[in-house]
């Protein structure tokens, strides 16, 4: 049976900057429940949502300017990106840790998805959306449609917290094609599972010098 208007669910809005380049979104999410065969003390939803747009930069040199068609496709991907991850991990206020990344046609350059996620446009938003103060980390890389890319995570507001390093894969299975680009952002509303390695704040101070002979 057809869902109703009630009951089906809602569509993220495209910014209106996007409805000319996005082909498909991709929103994945996992619920860990078990580790190693035993229960995690506190699970965890994690998530990517991915977003395949065209490469507005195919064909142009390498000389070209990439900043007016960053200002203007950017923003409206960390904005609808954010809001996927934050409707299918329970709101903003539910992610601890986050992360982002590239996949670049074979057509495109690596700059091509750099310039995407790594200037304020995206960065500085997708923070500000999912109220974090960390530096975001991320992984690109230029790839035939289907290849899957390991996204890091880490604390959103605490990045020296390690229990919260973890990774996602994300894959889409038709995408990018030579001429485009997939923009990914990840992010998960708790740490690893059974997480016990301390934290960077609290660790002891290590130095060759003090293992001296053992090196």
């Amino acid at each position: 049976m057809p869902p109703t208007a009630a009951t089906a669910p809602e569509r993220p809005r495209v910014p209106d900057a996007l409805a000319t380049v996005l082909r498909k979104t991709v929103l994945y999410r996992e619920e860990v429940l078990l580790e190693n065969g035993v229960g995690p003390a506190r699970t965890a939803l994690r998530a990517t949502a991915a977003a395949v747009i065209a490469n507005p930069w195919v064909g142009t040199p390498a000389t070209t300017d990439l900043a007016p068609a960053v200002a203007a496709v950017a923003p409206g991907l960390a904005r609808l990106l954010t809001d996927q991850l934050a409707a299918a991990l329970g709101g903003a206020e539910a992610v601890e840790a986050f992360g982002k990344a590239a996949i670049i046609g074979t057509a495109g350059e690596i700059e091509h998805g750099g310039a995407l996620i790594h200037t304020p446009y995206f960065g500085n938003l997708m923070r500000d959306f999912l109220q974090g103060e960390s530096i975001i980390c991320f992984a690109d890389a230029r790839a035939e449609a289907g290849e899957s890319l390991v996204v890091p995570l880490w604390h959103k507001t605490h990045a020296a917290t390690r229990s919260h390093y973890q990774t996602i894969t994300a894959r889409v299975s038709d995408a990018p094609r030579a001429d485009e680009i997939v923009v990914i952002a990840a992010a998960s509303t708790g740490p690893r599972p059974h997480a016990r390695i301390g934290d960077r704040s609290t660790d002891p101070v290590i130095s060759a010098d003090l293992l001296e002979g053992i090196l």
